[in-house]
């Protein structure tokens, strides 16, 4: 085992670089897709030309040093920076604020307070991370490394004590072992159904071993000898970005779970058993599919994948399969149709994938978090896993927080945590001061809890309770101007395209409910239609044969359950509370409001509104398009909506 004692030896190694290095700041630059979005590399490059022009000579040793890393989570602010060891926090930073932030902070040791994060709630300038409530509010287990390492480089994973769990496993560990410590975690599958991740494995390491029964005739158990290790990073959920910020950020911590889960499932003594692996990632996800290839490729060349790894006498290999961007390839079995180069359509279960997978052999999927939770478990022990969260529901979970909220990013939270804490707390409220009205969790298949429930504890079961779903991790919240009717016919939208259209149910019914829902924003419903939709729903759960369908109904399902309200005003009355269904609202203009700015006469597309500078403007209604730009340029509230 001499390369595992030298793998510590690196680390340690390491660590004491960086210490060396702590005398002069660390300014860490968040370049995750939502900042490169932003402008985030142009601050990066305008750091590298300040800090080259203002340390030369004798001052060089001074100098700071840049780490380009992965989100740091706070999307809102972005691009931002966190300059170390202090944990100052610049916000929303453009490349001429730089020469700033080195003169005045870096050399002068100050604060620039135009820069700092300004809570929402309070108004108050924050400077420090770790006194920001986005932040403070948050058990950052795994998303919180992502600004400590640079995720092309595997030496700085090695210093926060990358692939020291995987050392453990290999030397210390029989697979039973690790597959027990998985079970006694409590750690459940993040990519949705949240099946106990341990009791997979398990049923995947039988099949290998040929302890169950073959699922056919023609597939003997000694022909089992192969398993196949998924990383399910096919993320399709409108809004949610989780797993795709961790493969930008820490793609060592998705391969070390993998490499583990591996061993422990496929692992023989003798060469009989043996493992591959496969990261099915969207293809639109650029940046993801470049560091995670960059990270296998860096794994290699240290001897954590190829053959004999470790020393161990363990081989096991990863390679990268990219997806089209169908939402249905999530779901198991049309994954595994994708990877073996066929049309993306869910089979009949059983055989279950751990039986008969990739190619016909046992295979093991899990999500991007599932497996980025892995090495945390094994470094520190099932039980200070199983503290975390609730009874049944254990461990952290990654919201992507998007929607009609202060502080939309990605928040990592114990399960458990109520609905109003990551609303208000973490999340800061909602803009302007406008009410809370709806959160919609689970994807386009999930549900929408309404402010009743706000102290709702967020874990699998309870959202069942209330008829939404965990999903993969999708959090919208809406206000009072988001009419309900209109977001159930949007994700109804969605799932009637993304059917693959292989159940009868599902293909037809999706797009059955789509037409009654367009029907009522259209002013073409009866009452009727409420109880033909509520009875579909429940059709296409019962008959569909994937999540997709049995899950499509719940949009419908829980908007009628608790804002039926809002239905029955579309139909019986015409009208949309919200003001959001063109063919239900008439713009006018108050007369006594309006002070004849001009700004709606110069910015309505159709010139339906006209009237003389400084007086009271009118709008033609024959040519009103009902598009609200009038509404959202008036400053006097005098634009209003019926």
């Amino acid at each position: 085992m001499t390369k595992i004692m030298t793998n510590n030896q690196i680390s340690e190694e390491l660590k004491n670089m960086r210490a060396c290095s702590s005398e002069v700041p660390c300014i860490v630059i968040s370049c995750g897709t939502c900042g490169e979005a932003r402008g985030a590399l142009k601050v990066v490059e305008s750091f590298k030309d300040e800090i080259k022009r203002q340390f030369v000579g004798e001052s060089r040793r001074l100098a700071p040093t840049l780490r380009i890393t992965g989100c740091h989570g706070f999307c809102q602010v972005e691009p931002n920076i966190i300059i170390e060891p202090k944990g100052i926090f610049y916000v929303k930073l453009k490349p001429e604020d730089v020469k700033e932030i080195i003169t005045e902070t870096i050399i002068n040791n100050k604060i620039v307070d135009r820069l700092s994060y300004v809570d929402p709630i309070t108004g108050k300038k924050i400077a420090y991370e770790k006194d920001i409530p986005f932040y403070k509010s948050q058990q950052r287990l795994i998303s919180g490394n992502n600004c400590k390492i640079d995720p092309t480089s595997i030496d700085d994973y090695i210093c926060i004590g990358g692939y020291k769990a995987l050392a453990k496993a290999l030397s210390t560990m029989t697979p039973e072992d690790i597959i027990a410590d998985i079970k006694k975690s409590g750690l459940r599958g993040r990519g949705g159904a949240g099946f106990p991740t341990g009791r997979k494995w398990e049923l995947c390491r039988k099949a290998v071993s040929g302890k169950q029964l073959a699922v056919s005739e023609t597939q003997k158990p000694e022909s089992l000898n192969l398993a196949y290790i998924i990383c399910n990073a096919d993320e399709g959920d409108p809004g949610a970005y989780m797993d795709r910020s961790l493969l930008e950020g820490n793609p060592h911590s998705v391969l070390e779970g993998m490499i583990i889960g591996a061993y422990a499932i496929g692992a023989k003594k003798g060469g009989q058993h043996h493992s591959q692996g496969i990261v099915y990632v969207r293809n639109e996800y650029p940046l993801a599919v470049k560091n995670i290839n960059i990270a296998i490729e860096q794994a290699k060349e240290y001897g954590f994948l190829g053959e004999d790894i470790l020393g161990s006498g363990f081989d096991f290999d990863i390679q990268i399969t990219k997806g089209a961007g169908a939402f249905v390839c999530g779901e198991e079995t049309a994954l595994i149709l994708s990877i073996e180069g066929k049309k993306g359509m869910p089979k009949q279960r059983p055989p279950y994938p751990v039986q008969k997978g990739v190619w016909g052999k046992p295979t093991n999927i899990n999500n991007v978090e599932t497996w980025a939770n892995v090495p945390s478990i094994i470094n520190n022990g099932a039980e200070w896993y199983s503290k975390i969260g609730t009874d049944k529901s254990k461990g952290t979970k990654i919201f992507s927080l998007v929607g009609k909220i202060n502080n939309t990013g990605l928040v990592e939270v114990p399960m458990g945590i109520s609905l109003r804490k990551i609303v208000y707390d973490i999340g800061g409220g909602i803009p302007e001061g406008k009410e809370f009205k709806a959160v919609q969790t689970g994807g386009p298949s999930g549900g929408c809890i309404p402010k009743e429930l706000l102290d709702l504890p967020v874990d699998y079961e309870k959202l069942a309770e209330v008829g939404s779903i965990m999903g993969s991790g999708g959090m919208i919240v809406m206000d009072e101007n988001t009419c309900m009717v209109d977001i159930a016919k949007y994700f109804m939208n969605f799932l009637r395209d993304e059917s693959c259209g292989k159940c009868l149910s599902c293909r037809e019914g999706t797009s059955r409910m789509y037409e009654i829902l367009t029907d009522i924003t259209e002013a073409r419903a009866t009452m009727e239609a409420l109880d033909l939709l509520e009875e579909l729903a429940g059709v296409v759960k019962d008959a569909s044969m994937c999540g997709l369908g049995q899950t499509a109904g719940n949009p419908v399902l829980s908007t009628l359950r608790y804002f039926r309200d809002e239905y029955i005003a579309h139909i019986r009355d015409k009208r949309c509370p919200a003001g959001v269904c063109k063919d239900l609202i008439t713009y006018s203009i108050d007369a006594e409001l309006c002070t004849g700015c001009m700004a709606c006469v110069k910015i309505c597309p159709q010139e339906a509104i006209t009237g003389k500078k400084k007086e009271p403007h009118k709008l033609e209604q024959d040519k009103c398009i009902k598009c609200g730009a009038c509404k959202d340029i008036c400053k006097f509230n005098a634009v209003k909506v019926k």
